[in-house]
């Protein structure tokens, strides 16, 4: 009998590694998305919204900010519940109840309903990112994590493109925004259990794994060697350019739709189809940075390799949004915001840093640090764009204000140094600061 079960372990080591960490990181990138259009469905509804509850630019960016508070407040704990609880159990969990606070939203009666159901929308898709994150450093080797964070991240621009879709689609065919959010609410609830019956948080705990697949990821992972962990001036750099980087993602997916409706004249149709292709193309350009990342980092250093990536995604992204005042043709907006949002969301690649940086144990907590930053810009960004459009009746100060966050972004991202404190001098009275 031992002999046998010999026998069968060495033919299981033997034997071509299953890919389902692959699946597992498809899954994610899919839920995410399901996640991205629950948060972007009001920005597409609320020209509709307004009509009904007669709410001014500034209510408006209020409520588009209200998401926010609790995502952003909530991002370290989410982080640290992942650590500490499994990011498997903290998305199950998550997503029943942000999904119920999404049909919620179909249910209010005025503005202060509406920030309400923002607020438990806000708080309940906070740990997500941070337990995917963490799923795939886990689940994936060091020279595949990039792609694969990068695919599930591209779910938040690719729920904007089929969320601005959906939504308008879902009003047109009920009648009522209400509807649309009652049905992308039940769905995502349905969704997420699924997801929550098929992943596990590590290779070995899934019945489908073999143990070549188990060996591929942990041989890898020991070859890669300790992390040095996150020093302060990588973590300000971080944080600062995930802010910047923030700004423009979430100024845009927020009052995106609203700009080519008001400032370009397009109707609900138009705006829906002209949002869909912008985000789709932020999509496109996340997936295509991650292969990019895994790549470059086979013929040049870490650092130069995200250097010249971050580097191109901030210079081009800040050149479209310089461009967009000058323009008065709305499908050449239409084309320079696709192009800004393709390299923008090169800026998906900060999802590396943690892992990449980070000891196993903290890149929840590090995830959830750099997200904090990023979402803080989600409660600034609506409410600065509102305020703005209510003083001076335009959208160009808007621009000017997203386009200054560009450029913090890119300087911010070449300050940071990928290799983290490897190659540093350690100096003979201090040591750097880690997480």
């Amino acid at each position: 009998m031992s002999q046998t079960r010999t026998n069968t372990d060495a033919a299981r080591r033997s034997s071509r590694p299953t890919n389902i960490r692959w699946s597992v990181v498809v899954i994610l990138f899919v839920f995410y998305t399901v996640n991205s259009i629950d948060r972007s469905a009001l920005g597409v509804a609320l020209p509709s919204i307004s009509e009904d509850f007669e709410l001014t630019a500034t209510m408006k960016g209020v409520i588009l900010s209200a998401f926010f508070w609790t995502y952003c407040l909530l991002q370290i704990p989410g982080g640290l519940a992942a650590d500490r609880f499994g990011p498997r159990r903290v998305i199950g969990i998550a997503s029943a109840i942000w999904g119920t606070f999404t049909a919620l939203t179909g249910l209010a009666v005025n503005g202060f309903m509406l920030i309400l159901a923002r607020l438990g929308l806000g708080a309940f898709e906070a740990p997500y990112m941070a337990s995917a994150s963490k799923l795939v450093s886990n689940w994936m080797p060091p020279k595949r994590r990039a792609s694969g964070v990068t695919l599930i991240d591209s779910g938040a621009p690719l729920g904007a493109a089929f969320g601005g879709l959906l939504i308008a689609w879902l009003i047109t065919a009920t009648g009522s925004w209400r509807w649309s959010f009652v049905i992308v609410g039940i769905s995502t609830v349905a969704i997420g259990f699924l997801v929550f019956l098929y992943i596990r948080n590590h290779p070995f705990e899934h019945k489908l794994v073999n143990a070549a697949e188990v060996e591929l990821v942990s041989a890898e992972d020991e070859a890669e060697g300790p992390k040095p962990g996150v020093s302060a001036k990588n973590v300000t750099a971080m944080v600062i350019g995930r802010l910047g980087w923030a700004m423009v993602f979430w100024g845009l997916v927020t009052w995106g739709p609203t700009y080519l409706s008001q400032a370009r004249g397009l109707d609900l149709q138009a705006m829906g189809f002209a949002t869909f292709l912008i985000f789709l193309c932020g999509a496109v350009g996340e997936i295509l940075s991650g292969f990019l990342a895994d790549k470059l980092q086979k013929r040049f250093s870490r650092n130069f390799s995200f250097k010249l990536l971050f580097g191109g995604s901030g210079a081009l992204s800040l050149a479209a949004l310089i461009a967009l005042p000058f323009v008065t043709d709305a499908t050449t907006a239409v084309v320079l915001l696709c192009v800004g949002v393709f390299f923008n969301l090169f800026g998906g690649l900060y999802w590396t840093i943690p892992a990449m940086l980070a000891k196993k144990e903290k890149v929840g907590l590090v995830g959830g640090v750099m997200n904090f930053a990023g979402t803080s810009a989600g409660i600034i960004v609506p409410i600065v764009a509102g305020v703005l459009l209510d003083v001076t009746g335009d959208f160009i100060a808007v621009l000017v204000f997203l386009a200054a966050a560009a450029a913090v972004y890119l300087v911010a991202s070449l300050s940071i140094n990928f290799e983290g404190n490897k190659h540093a001098p350690v100096a003979p009275t201090r040591t750097p600061e880690k997480v």
